[in-house]
């Protein structure tokens, strides 16, 4: 569901959509069959940053407040709220049920907050959506929300938080295999690297804007399949076995010229990564710019997106992005294939008999890896990419990998050098832990273990001030990473998401309540 596996931690914001075609040609009593590119692994919703799992987690699971397409929150599971200072109370509104028909109360929303901000729980939630720090109480239908400093985008972070029911909170293990939420629909089968089956909830009457699964049209199943290829997926949406899909590389021509409708969200699609924990070559920001001085990023670019992308503008792009602008424009190394070849000759690397650079008896190898959710476009960029590399001297070993087999590498062993993985999100403060802070094996969220005092800097200036205002700081603060090479952006793509024989809204991921199968 985004232009990338990682993170996807969409926006909750209308960013796509398809066009009415009246109540009068709605369907009741089908299924909605929609692929992904990856497995979506563990399904504990407060457990994975994996796009694929955050798609399949809306279905079974709703958030405290949503955003609507203007970037105004608007109520879900609560009714009202305030915020004031470090301060933020919600009221959660009567006549929510679970899957399981227990009430869903104001103490279960304190109980969700609890848990993944407790640093126990390794949520890769925490710092993202919801502030470390905060501590969260219920009275009544009030829950009361406590920050430990301030943070701007408080609202937009909670609507992305998915929220468990009490069983599922009391039995974690359970929620790899079962949903236990409020959302409008719940998992009913579940077989991992092909299908997940979930089934329509009749009493559900509570979703965006009033949303109910009683409306015309709702679907009484939805189907995920994973389909890895992208050529397959278009090929099923042709022939009907499929209502939505996804399509970033060439194929998507094929799609729209046959006439195939699209609800269109612009993500960043191109994103380098590299590792900078001790003894990965990469630690050293003089082989970083080097590695990027060599990259053709315009035409990587243009490769990547299959002709389709623009140059990229920043880390937080996702409609309704809260702050805009360009914060990539003259901040990334630019190309000078000469400049990186002698500054690391005079960093003591030279070249073997057999091409590849070395030093103190070492050789300049690195692994990178790419998410093959990229598509057929990733694959040839990519290519374009190590041909760089190696004409540079380094020696490379590129390997392709499924979001949900890269999650261990990159949250986990950290055998990666370079990585593609793009994060997509609407706010910039949801990225920081990502950025910043604690390195993946000290429990958090940092899986390139990257230290950038500037970044830092800027981002407790930007944290300080009240939502947008602090957007100058927050582009600063990416501007930061990179001009020191730490992280490089260098794609934007207006993501089509196919659908044929059903309506439906795309705000990153689709939203359940908006799909409605025509006749």
């Amino acid at each position: 569901m985004t232009a990338g596996g990682l993170a996807a931690c969409g926006s909750s914001g209308s960013s796509g959509s398809s066009g009415s075609s009246g109540d009068s040609t709605y369907a009741d009593g089908k299924t909605f069959t929609v692929a992904v590119g990856t497995d979506p692994g563990a399904l504990d919703p407060q457990g994975s940053v994996v796009s694929a799992a955050i798609q399949l987690s809306h279905f079974a699971y709703d958030t405290l407040v949503a955003v609507g397409s203007d970037g105004k929150i608007q109520p879900q599971l609560a009714s009202s709220w305030k915020v004031a200072g470090t301060t933020a109370t919600f009221t959660v509104r009567d006549g929510v049920t679970c899957s399981d028909g227990s009430e869903f109360t104001a103490e279960t929303v304190a109980d969700n907050i609890t848990y993944v901000e407790n640093p126990k729980s390794k949520s890769p939630l925490l710092g993202t959506f919801v502030p470390a720090g905060a501590t969260a109480t219920a009275a009544g239908s009030t829950v009361t929300v406590k920050l430990a400093a301030a943070a701007p985008f408080l609202l937009q972070g909670l609507a992305n938080l998915p929220m468990v029911c009490e069983s599922g909170l009391k039995n974690r293990s359970s929620l790899k295999s079962t949903t236990d939420g409020t959302g409008p629909y719940t998992l009913t089968q579940a077989v991992p690297g092909d299908h997940y089956t979930y089934t329509v909830r009749q009493d559900y009457a509570w979703g965006p804007d009033g949303a109910k699964t009683s409306a015309s049209g709702t679907p009484a199943t939805i189907e995920v399949k994973v389909v890895t290829n992208e050529t397959t997926a278009a090929n099923e949406i042709l022939s009907g076995q499929l209502n939505a899909a996804q399509i970033l590389g060439p194929d998507a021509a094929r799609l729209t010229s046959a006439g195939v409708d699209a609800a269109k969200t612009e993500m960043l699609t191109g994103e380098q990564w590299y590792n900078h924990a001790s003894g990965h070559v990469t630690s050293d920001p003089v082989v970083r710019k080097a590695l990027t001085e060599v990259l053709d990023l315009t035409k990587m670019q243009h490769v990547i997106t299959s002709g389709t992308g623009t140059a990229a503008t920043g880390l937080a792009v996702v409609a309704p992005a809260a702050c805009t602008g360009n914060s990539v424009k003259g901040n990334v190394p630019a190309l000078d294939t000469s400049a990186a070849a002698a500054a690391l000759a005079k960093d003591g690397w030279t070249k073997g008999s057999d091409g590849v650079l070395s030093k103190d008896g070492s050789k300049l190898s690195v692994t990178f890896l790419y998410d093959s959710v990229l598509g057929s476009g990733g694959s040839a960029a990519a290519e374009l990419a190590t041909a760089a590399w190696k004409k540079l001297g380094v020696d490379v070993t590129a390997k392709s990998a499924t979001t949900t087999e890269l999650q261990p590498t990159l949250f986990g062993t950290g055998d990666w050098d370079i990585a593609w993985e793009p994060i997509n999100v609407s706010t910039p403060d949801q990225l920081v832990p990502f950025y910043s802070g604690a390195s993946v094996q000290d429990g958090g969220n940092n899986f390139a273990s990257i230290d950038n005092a500037d970044y830092t800097t800027e981002v407790k200036a930007a944290m300080a001030m009240s939502g947008t205002a602090g957007c100058a700081d927050w582009q600063s603060a990416e501007a930061a990473l990179f001009k020191a090479a730490d992280v490089v952006p260098f794609a934007n793509s207006v993501v089509p998401t196919f659908h044929q024989g059903a309506e439906l809204t795309v705000t990153g991921f689709i939203v359940p309540t908006s799909i409605k199968m025509l006749g």
